[in-house]
């Protein structure tokens, strides 16, 4: 009866040691899903190209406009991207999007659209028909037209994208990784717009999600865009 009550015991025992660790497992492979994303910018040193990151309108506008993009040429792998910008506040006012390629004079989009929610928008260039071309650089601008006739009142924010081949090594990384993983194994390539993108795909179906947003609002901050960064981190409060 002794042994077998000590035999008892130490199987207890052994169970309870095994616990704390498979609890500290399974929490450290969340925290993995939700760890923070660091950018790496492809072209240290390479001269601003973003726009307009802090503009304010003038009278009852008020508006404060941002491309989610970073101040040097931010790098996608994909033809047709998403591109987000965030708007401080909701307004009826007309929405001007234009992208032109550095080597046209003429825009391989312009669109207007009427902007109703504030926060994060997008436009899908796939759904317009839009194809970048490889190794060329684009600019694209978001402005808030509130008089057609004096352009000079626009609030205007614009940035710069260039499609690139994608890197093997990268597409492995992701090919293995979870959904939640990948939006940082993109910014630590240097790959702005494939992060922004599948981050934000990722919040569109999860809204509610606190630790996507705080992925966002960390990669927001990290290319000086606080007004948007605490847009996501208010989100969910």
């Amino acid at each position: 009866m002794r042994l077998a009550l000590i035999s008892l015991m130490a199987v207890v025992t052994s169970v309870l040691m095994a616990l704390p660790g498979t609890v500290q497992a399974q929490t450290q492979s969340g925290a993995s899903d939700n760890a923070g994303a660091t950018y790496k910018p492809p072209m240290r040193g390479a001269p601003s190209r973003r726009v307009g990151g802090a503009t304010r309108g003038t009278g009852n506008l008020d508006m404060v406009l941002h491309v989610l993009a970073p101040d040097q040429t931010g790098l996608t792998t994909l033809a047709q991207p998403t591109l987000y910008w965030f708007a401080s506040k909701p307004t009826n006012t007309l929405i001007e999007l234009t992208l032109i390629s550095d080597d046209a004079e003429l825009p391989v989009l312009s669109k207007n659209v009427q902007l109703t929610p504030g926060g994060v928008q997008a436009i899908d260039l796939a759904s317009h028909g839009v194809t970048l071309a490889p190794e060329t650089d684009y600019e694209w601008f978001v402005s808030v037209v509130s008089d057609t006739s004096q352009r000079s009142k626009d609030v205007t924010s614009g940035g710069t994208i260039r499609r690139v081949a994608p890197d093997p090594a990268v597409q492995a990384k992701v090919a293995a990784a979870s959904e939640r993983a990948v939006p940082g194994i993109y910014a630590e390539a240097g790959l702005w717009y494939d992060a922004i993108g599948a981050l934000s795909r990722l919040i569109e179906r999860n809204p509610g999600d606190a630790g996507l947003r705080a992925m966002r609002a960390g990669l927001l901050e990290q290319i000086g865009l606080p007004a948007a960064a605490a847009y996501d981190r208010a989100a969910t409060r």
